[in-house]
């Protein structure tokens, strides 16, 4: 499998990542069978593994690192923090007092004693980013996490984050992990273009836009996936406007992808991937089955033809549904503009 240079950090990845959200309680709850999917991803040349604290409660992490014991230094492994652990207020952030606990479970989790790539899941505009970078830095130089990255960070906080490094002498991010799909496009903006200007590597995740490009969503068959009671309705209910313009472009997509002579999933990963800012896409496998319909898509390659016609069911830049975008400004919500702009 090609492998690509992760930003300027003199590291190779595959270009596809393999995600580990669902491996645990949230998916595959056999442990065995999510370490052999796993195998199978690193035997098919993938080295790169993204997983989080938060998947499962850590129990992804578990996983992972059962899997790579004895292939820890084959892989580049990706964990992130930030998201709430549970109910304490303390347990989830950015501050000092977060990291520098969060880290030590997270290594006794993975059975290791580095990370390469560990990732602020979101952006927080109520933490100084230079209390974030101040600790991540440490954790660099304390040899416990090799490089540093954010998750869905809007362009203003990269372009601070880059600032405030510099002009503290931190160690900077250096990966963005943003949402991009063909049915979510609105990166294509501001976002890559910035990580280009800085160098940096991008991971991006769910190209198949939470299932809606899987194949499973078809109005000519009737289908409209699995019953889905837990996911939020904003993005799945269907008597939405903006869910209904998605379902549309999946059934014109899959025409589209069948006139090319390969799958719907083929179309949308090789999508992500031919965007020159994209370092390596994020595939996130429940099953070997899922896996394997998955891999083939780092061969295939898209015709500017093809690409034409993407961009004429879903233009460039448009995301279209914003609720699939995967951060929210606080100070967009109703409580905030009521206390005059100020968010909690």
């Amino acid at each position: 499998m090609e492998h690509r240079p992760l930003g300027r950090t003199g590291v190779s990845v595959s270009k596809l990542c393999l995600g580990t959200m669902m491996f645990g309680a949230w998916g595959t709850r056999d442990h065995d069978e999510s370490i052999r999917v796993i195998h199978r991803a690193l035997d098919a040349g993938i080295n790169f593994v993204d997983t989080a604290d938060v998947y499962s409660q850590g129990e992804s992490e578990i996983i992972v690192g059962k899997a790579l014991k004895g292939r820890r230094d084959d892989v580049v492994l990706a964990t992130k923090f930030f998201m709430p652990f549970d109910d304490d207020p303390n347990h989830r952030g950015g501050s000092r007092r977060w990291i520098m606990t969060e880290v030590e479970h997270s290594l006794r989790r993975l059975g290791t004693d580095h990370i390469d790539l560990y990732q602020m899941h979101r952006y927080d505009p109520a933490v100084d980013l230079d209390e974030t970078l101040g600790a991540l830095t440490d954790l660099v130089r304390a040899g416990k996490v090799r490089y540093f990255g954010h998750s869905t960070f809007p362009a203003s906080a990269i372009v601070d984050a880059q600032y405030v490094a510099r002009d503290r002498g931190r160690e900077r991010f250096v990966t963005e992990q943003p949402t991009y799909s063909i049915l979510t496009r609105n990166i294509e903006h501001e976002i890559l273009p910035l990580t280009r200007r800085y160098g940096m590597g991008v991971l991006s995740y769910s190209p198949l836009a939470g299932g809606w490009l899987s194949g499973r969503y078809r109005k000519d068959t009737g289908q409209t996936g699995p019953a889905a009671a837990a996911r939020p309705a904003v993005r799945f209910d269907l008597s939405l406007p903006e869910n209904q313009r998605k379902l549309d472009a999946a059934d014109a997509l899959a025409k589209l992808a069948d006139d090319a002579g390969i799958s719907l999933i083929d179309l949308a990963i090789a999508f992500v991937l031919r965007h020159p800012a994209v370092t390596s896409t994020i595939i996130g496998p429940r099953t070997m089955e899922h896996l394997e319909s998955q891999l083939a898509a780092a061969d295939v390659a898209l015709t500017d033809d093809v690409l034409d016609r993407i961009d004429a069911i879903v233009p460039p830049g448009v995301t279209l549904n914003p609720a699939d975008n995967g951060w929210v400004s606080p100070f967009l919500q109703p409580s905030a503009r009521r206390r005059g702009g100020t968010a909690a």
